[in-house]
């Protein structure tokens, strides 16, 4: 990645955090880009793993964010999103510097669970948290993974 795809990463980013949900490329292009640049630079970070494109050339994901509803609700910093998955869930605090609260259900029961976390610990130390794809094999199928 290029400066410039780096400063449309942390645009895009910074859009998605401001309206609580996966910018369209005209909402980012007020950086100087033009909406089909945007699109094409999203392509580039897409291509190289920085964010995640749908079929149409939208975000699909700026990991941790989501920008579809998902099993993981995340409220921090006075603002709700969806996580990709029980890791990303985390990441949002994480990113936002925010304690947070992760509304879920576990995938084998479905009995809800809310988890709190302050200062990046979770309230509760006993939960498990299960990866059936390995790290390595993530990108093979980032939606399912």
């Amino acid at each position: 990645m290029d400066v410039a795809d780096i400063d449309l990463r942390n645009a895009t980013y910074r859009r998605f955090v401001e309206l609580g949900r996966a910018p369209s490329a005209a909402e980012v292009a007020h950086i100087g880009l033009s909406e089909a640049g945007v699109r094409e630079g999203w392509q580039r970070l897409h291509d190289a793993h920085g964010l995640v494109l749908d079929d149409a050339g939208d975000i699909r994901m700026a990991n941790p964010f989501a920008a579809q509803p998902t099993p993981f609700r995340v409220m921090a910093a006075g603002r709700s999103w969806f996580a990709n998955c029980a890791w990303d869930a985390f990441g949002i605090g994480a990113a936002l510097k925010s304690d947070s609260t992760i509304h879920t259900e576990c995938a084998d029961c479905g009995t809800p669970l809310d988890i709190v976390v302050r200062d990046g610990r979770p309230d509760d130390a006993d939960l498990v948290f299960h990866v059936l794809v390995p790290a390595a094999s993530w990108w093979e199928d980032i939606g399912y993974t």
